[in-house]
């Protein structure tokens, strides 16, 4: 692990513990903080992340997208955050019905406007609580791999 990784993880248990800003520059912090996880961790261009990882944890990330993003939430900016961030190129029909799922919810609200509707937290507490749970979830089965790998 280079010494960017322990920086980088310093600024994720800010960002986990609610040291989160939502300015507008926090979806770039986002975009250079996963560029330095990655480079720690896989030599350049050897890691991408596969669609269905993605769609898997569409929930968490969308969240964490809509978190860290003060203006221009809506679906459309968030389907490019995710091609640009994780390289998915994922439907309308994949996305949309997650942002209305979380608002039913209460976790996201809507708000109208002229020519689309954004979106932001209305439960930052379980907002923070789940992705906080997802995250355990990943580590905790990254080290189980990492300890596999070891062993074989």
């Amino acid at each position: 692990m280079s010494t960017e990784a322990p920086e980088a993880l310093e600024r994720l248990r800010a960002e986990v513990s609610g040291g989160a800003s939502g300015s507008p520059d926090s979806v770039q912090l986002a975009d250079e903080f996963l560029s330095e996880v990655l480079e720690s961790f896989a030599p350049a261009g050897e890691f991408a992340f596969s669609e269905e990882t993605v769609k898997g944890d569409l929930g968490e990330i969308l969240l964490t997208l809509v978190a860290h993003r003060s203006t221009e939430t809506n679906g459309k900016r968030l389907m490019e955050d995710l091609g640009r961030v994780f390289d998915a190129d994922l439907s309308p029909g994949t996305v949309y019905p997650q942002l209305h799922e979380f608002e039913e919810e209460g976790l996201l609200e809507r708000h109208e406007l002229v020519r689309t509707k954004e979106y932001q937290l209305d439960d930052a507490d379980a907002c923070r609580e789940r992705i906080a749970a997802e995250m355990r979830q990943h580590l905790v089965l990254g080290l189980f791999y990492h300890r596999a790998l070891a062993d074989l």
